[in-house]
């Protein structure tokens, strides 16, 4: 909608155009503004500015009558809130004056029902108290009844499950209950054991036992029972069952009350319960005959010959464990206990050898000899008893006896003086450099000499004999002996080494490169074996707690980019470079000395293809070609593959150099000259390396492209020297050196090499 105001004189003339009736309102005002006189539009200007003032004071007039409105119901609305405020704010005054006169009201109530509310607390403690009480004392009475009238088997079970109310209670503060429930215990315990084990079940127990002919000192395949079973066998057997079940009742309240027997702290055994009761029975017989042979001044007990008890527990365990896995674990089964006959067996008879190492050890410490002879034993018995029995490592065995802190450093000093002995030997012996498997040429790929396979026979065999340790810190140390002996041997080798440097092609020098790289190549190996891999994590946490490697060495070996055997491995691989460098530099020296007349063949004059029956090989080039194959056909027999190959690609990359910047670059050709070196390299030199790659024109990439440059047809020369001289460092230039195979040479090279040809046409210039 459009309002128009106008003026006449005072009287202002409004119409309103909302009927849209805007063209003949303004049709008329114009007509009686201005009407048919045309000095009227004098007149425009003045009713132009009248109409925009007319406006304006219209805008100003509806803002004004608008913002009153809002101002209006903003007003309205805070008045309204603040009733309804004000109205809340009374209800919460009267709300709060009702609740503080009900809080003083109730107060009496409060405090009278906070002390009823304790008492009952306090009486229903007190009857907690007397059920556990009244239900000991029942469990009393009854074990008492049963024993009364000779039932001792319910009595037994009374007596585990009042035990178990035992067990329960451990976590309770009461003091004189947990005193008397103990005591309770105990009582019953003393009186049950006593009866089942001396009085009643005891000699049944080993009379059942010895008609069996427990225990089984022979060997299985000598025993009579199950190859001739008596007729009264399934009678033993159930007796058997019915004393062995009433006497691993005894079992809980035996563990409660009954301290097993450990060695000392020192040795750290894992925690373990003791053996249950009736094995310990069955273990009884064989407990005396072990101290009764080795304990004391008796002949067997010598402590030179610990693989004489070794063995006995051994063959104990062996006879055995088909009548502990066949008789005794159903009747475990069937009572639902968790115990695996055979290895609780095994562990008993485990505890007499582990106090009589912790015995024998300190009376032997400082001899050499016979330590290292019990260390050899021990470790064959811990293999035999984990492979062949089952043992877990995870039980007390001879490994934590060997990993006392007085024990464990003579272990190492002993393992670190005879590995020395054994570097010695190995390297003093006359077949310490050859290989034993010289004769056997797919095993003999690593051409490894006797002493490095003999040095790394004796790591493993280390490793072997510590991996079983039960601590990861123990194992550390042993690694640390293993990456000394490495670096011992490595500085040996390069002593050897430095002896041979003048014969750096000599048999010698190339086995001690042998068996660098062979060392290095293992020490890979075993860098991704999880037992070592767990080294390193072990590692890594110690590292860390001690703060001895930065962030990004942490990080590395957290990642697995780097292992164990880095040190070492780097110092190897460093040690093999140089050596390797040495050997190519002396059989490079040979080639150039052997290159001297062919530096000097005469490229300039020599005769065209065309001019020649037959392309032969340049007579001088022979001595070069002739050195170059007697050194390799040399060393292709004296290194390993890999290290051959390396050779041969080092030699090759100076080589290559050589024969372009010495001979190449160093004279002038004309079309005979280039030609000749073209036949010389791709017939002669290059299909010297053609056993050992498929392209070897593929590592002679200088002498390669060169002979291209020189042996273009003048055509192809002259239309190449062009598009390089006109398109200097431009795209085109390398499509064009592209296009004629060149690849490495840069244009720069080219052109100096078109400069080398002397065969260009007369052009009269």
């Amino acid at each position: 909608d459009i309002n128009i105001a106008a003026v006449v004189g005072n009287q202002p003339v409004c119409e309103s155009t909302d009927n849209g009736d805007l063209p003949s309102y303004v049709a008329v005002f114009i007509e009686k503004e201005v009407g048919n006189d045309l000095k009227s539009l004098k007149k425009l200007d003045k009713l132009i500015e009248q109409m925009t003032e007319s406006k304006m004071q219209l805008e100003e007039q509806a803002i004004s009558s608008e913002i009153p409105k809002r101002i209006q119901s903003a007003l309205k609305n805070a008045e309204e809130s603040k009733q309804f405020l004000n109205h809340f704010l009374e209800q919460e005054s009267h709300l709060f004056s009702s609740i503080n006169s009900h809080l003083l009201t109730a107060q009496p109530w409060i405090e009278d029902l906070g002390a009823m509310i304790n008492q009952i607390e306090e009486i229903e403690r007190h009857l907690a108290y007397l059920k556990w009480i009244s239900q000991i004392e029942e469990l009393s009475d009854n074990i008492q009844q049963y024993l009364m009238t000779n039932n001792v088997p319910e009595a037994a079970s009374t007596l585990v499950s009042m035990a178990e109310l035992d067990i329960k209670l451990q976590e309770s503060s009461c003091t004189h209950l947990l005193g008397f429930m103990r005591a309770t215990v105990k009582f019953w315990h003393k009186i049950l054991k006593d009866k089942l084990t001396r009085q009643e079940i005891y000699p049944y127990f080993m009379e059942i036992l010895a008609q069996l002919h427990w225990p089984f000192i022979a060997p299985p395949q000598s025993q009579t029972v199950g190859i001739s079973r008596p007729a009264s066998a399934p009678e033993i057997y159930s007796n058997l069952e019915t004393l062995f079940s009433q006497l691993l009742k005894l079992q809980t309240s035996d563990e409660l009350l009954t301290e097993t027997k450990q060695l000392p702290e020192k040795y750290s055994l894992p925690a373990s319960p003791a053996v249950i009761l009736p094995i310990q029975i069955m273990l009884t017989p064989l407990q005396k005959r072990f101290r009764y042979h080795f304990r004391g001044n008796r002949q067997t007990n010598v402590i030179s010959k610990p693989e004489w008890y070794l063995a006995q527990v051994l063959m104990w365990i062996g006879n055995h464990t088909q009548f502990l896995d066949e008789k005794i674990q159903p009747i475990l089964d069937k009572v639902g206990s968790s115990v695996n006959a055979r290895l609780e067996f095994s562990r008993g008879l485990m505890m007499l050898v582990l106090e009589k190492l912790a015995a024998d050890i300190p009376c032997l410490l400082y001899d050499d000899s016979l330590f290292c002879h019990l260390v050899d034993e021990v470790l064959l018995f811990e293999r035999e008893l984990h492979s062949v029995h089952g043992y877990p490592s995870t039980f007390a065995n001879c490994m934590h006896i060997l990993s006392e802190e007085t024990c464990f450093q003579r272990w190492l000093t002993v393992e670190r003086k005879f590995a020395l002995q054994k570097m010695d030997s190995m390297l003093s012996s006359e077949a310490a450099w050859i290989s034993q498997y010289k004769d056997i040429t797919d095993v003999d790929e690593m051409k490894v000499p006797d002493c490095a396979e003999t040095f790394m026979t004796l790591l493993l065999v280390i490793t072997d004999r510590y991996k079983n340790l039960p601590t990861a810190s123990r194992k550390l140390q042993f690694l640390e002996l293993q990456k000394d002996l490495v670096d011992d041997f490595r500085i040996r080798l390069t002593q050897v080494m430095k002896e041979e440097t003048r014969a750096s092609l000599g048999f010698r020098y190339c086995a001690i490169l042998n068996a660098v790289n062979y060392i290095s190549t293992v020490l890979a190996d075993w860098a991704d074996n999880v037992f070592f891999l767990q080294l390193q994590q072990a590692a890594l946490e110690v590292f860390a707690e001690n703060n001895t490697l930065s962030k990004l060495q942490l990080g590395q070996l957290a990642s697995m980019e780097s292992s164990v055997f880095d040190d070492m491995i780097n110092l190897l691989e460093r040690l093999k470079h140089d050596m390797l460098t040495r050997q190519v530099d002396h059989v490079f020296r040979e080639v150039k000395d052997a290159a001297k007349l062919y530096k000097k063949e005469r490229w300039l004059s020599l005769p065209s293809q065309s001019e020649q029956a037959v392309m032969s090989l340049s007579s001088s080039a022979c001595p070069l070609l002739l050195t170059l194959r007697d050194r390799l056909l040399q060393l292709e027999q004296q290194l390993c593959f890999s290290l051959f190959k390396i050779f041969w690609q080092m030699l090759v990359e100076k080589l290559d150099i050589y024969i372009y910047q010495e001979i190449i670059l160093a004279n002038h050709f004309n079309e005979g000259g280039a030609a000749q070196l073209h036949f010389d390299m791709t017939r002669n030199l290059f299909p010297l390396f053609s056993h050992y790659c498929k392209r070897p024109e593929n590592y002679f990439k200088h002498v390669k492209e060169a002979c291209i440059v020189l042996n273009l047809n003048t055509g192809c020369a002259l239309l190449l020297r062009d598009v390089l001289q006109s398109t200097s460092g431009q795209p085109p230039a390398t499509a064009a050196l592209n296009e004629v195979g060149i690849y490495k040479l840069a244009q720069q090279d080219v052109e100096i090499l078109l400069n080398l040809r002397t065969n260009w046409p007369n052009t009269g210039k």
